[in-house]
């Protein structure tokens, strides 16, 4: 294009010259240069201005002046164009590397990687990458036709609108492969969370009815004639207290248990309170004694009943000074205090039977499991006299709980644990 400029230069010239020559006479003859040529060999002479306006020489190198400044323009707006290619390049590796990513969670066996729902997304996973590799070689078409044309500074004027709107139109195309693909995995989420509630609930229904199948007649003599049974040391198997404690500054505690297990019995019972898990807790682990944990606060008791008879255990708490009493079978075998003193019992907790709380309900240690069997679980708000805790021992009396009485419709049972009917009385008297 220079070279075509600097051949109309020097014919406009001649033309000049040979009208208006100064040498009377003179003519000038010159030909098209190539580009690599230089004006040397068509003379140039000085043309005058006529008129104030520009000669014809100054009009024409003004204009290669002009085209130089839109050569430049150009390549700036190039430059611009690739950096929006190499940004919406980038948008394209990332949804490639979600899509590899999506496809190897699934896995060959065609589960997603919780392993809970078997599922097939190959053919949606194949499809978005056939889509995605499309729009990269569309992609890098666009870069080598601009590449092409960097040096061209012929382009139509229209040009940069044709390739912004390509470039929006790909831009579009990607947003919408990523929306499908987010859907697509919000599906697959809510599909395996529906299929877990729905195993779950299965699971719960037959727990349910293999334990009426087990205990055949539901109705019990009396709604507080049953018993817990927690025959395996595992961290799934325990019973619930529906009703929760009140703020209490003083409380007895009585139950009947048998268990044979070794070593330890394991925890008979156990409360938990937010901020603090062991706010009452009864256990005898491994080859330790038994235990009484108040705020975390540890008694221990001389009592002694893993022999595989029914006993019934009684244990007094006040917060003035800390003073407690331990009785088993009406007998009292142990006293002491200084057992978190002036601490009141926290409301609001959870009583849980035959598994010891790390959590507020939760996280349970099988090693720290009960196994045996539960019956008359009770609580009262304040210190049972002795005789009236040996009335109680001897069954010639019959106190529920003022606070946790021990009824059916209060115990709910979980994992396996079961309850039947029982005459823990009767049951004593063919121990002994």
């Amino acid at each position: 294009m220079l070279a075509l400029l600097t051949a109309g230069v020097a014919l406009a010239v001649a033309a000049g010259g040979a009208q208006d020559s100064p040498i009377p006479g003179s003519r000038f003859v010159c030909t098209a240069l190539p580009p690599e040529a230089t004006h040397a060999g068509c003379p140039l002479p000085a043309m005058p201005m006529q008129g104030g306006t520009l000669s014809p020489e100054e009009e024409l190198r003004a204009a290669v002046l002009q085209l130089r400044e839109t050569v430049v323009q150009q390549k700036e707006t190039l430059g611009a164009q690739r950096e929006a290619i190499r940004e919406l390049t980038g948008k394209l590796a990332r949804c490639e590397g979600l899509a590899g990513g999506k496809a190897r969670g699934t896995g060959a066996t065609g589960k997603d990687t919780m392993g809970d729902l078997p599922r097939d997304p190959g053919h949606v996973v194949e499809q978005l990458s056939r889509s995605l590799q499309t729009l990269k070689d569309r992609l890098e078409s666009l870069e080598l036709q601009l590449r092409t044309n960097a040096s061209n500074a012929g382009l139509p004027s229209d040009f940069r609108e044709v390739l912004q709107r390509r470039l929006g139109e790909l831009e579009r195309q990607l947003l919408r492969k990523v929306a499908e693909l987010e859907d697509e995995k919000s599906l697959l989420h809510n599909e395996t969370s529906a299929h877990r509630q729905k195993t779950e609930s299965t699971l719960n229904a037959l727990l349910q009815r293999v334990t009426e199948l087990e205990r055949g007649n539901s109705a019990f003599k009396s709604p507080d004639a049953f018993k817990v049974s927690l025959p395996l040391r595992t961290n799934y198997l325990y019973g619930k207290i529906k009703k929760t404690l009140p703020e209490l500054y003083a409380f007895t505690i009585c139950l009947w248990l048998r268990s044979s297990a070794s070593p330890g019995i394991g925890t008979p019972f156990s409360y938990a309170v937010p901020g603090q898990a062991n706010e009452i807790v009864l256990i005898e682990w491994g080859n330790n004694p038994i235990e009484l944990l108040i705020n975390d606060k540890v008694a221990q008791l001389p009592l002694f009943v893993s022999d595989g008879k029914w006993h019934h255990i009684c244990i007094t708490w006040t917060t003035r000074d800390g003073m407690w009493e331990a009785f088993q079978d009406g007998e009292k075998l142990g006293t002491g205090e200084n057992l978190a003193p002036w601490h009141p019992i926290k409301p609001g907790g959870v009583l849980i039977l035959g598994q010891e709380q790390d959590t507020v309900g939760g996280r349970f240690d099988a090693t720290q499991a009960f196994v045996g069997e539960l019956s008359q679980f009770n609580i009262w708000d304040r210190v049972l006299r002795a005789q009236e805790i040996i009335n109680i021992a001897n069954c010639s009396t019959n106190m529920p709980g003022n606070i946790i009485p021990w009824v059916d419709n209060n115990v709910d049972v979980f994992g396996g644990a079961s309850k039947w009917p029982v005459e823990t009385c009767e049951e004593r008297l063919l121990d002994l």
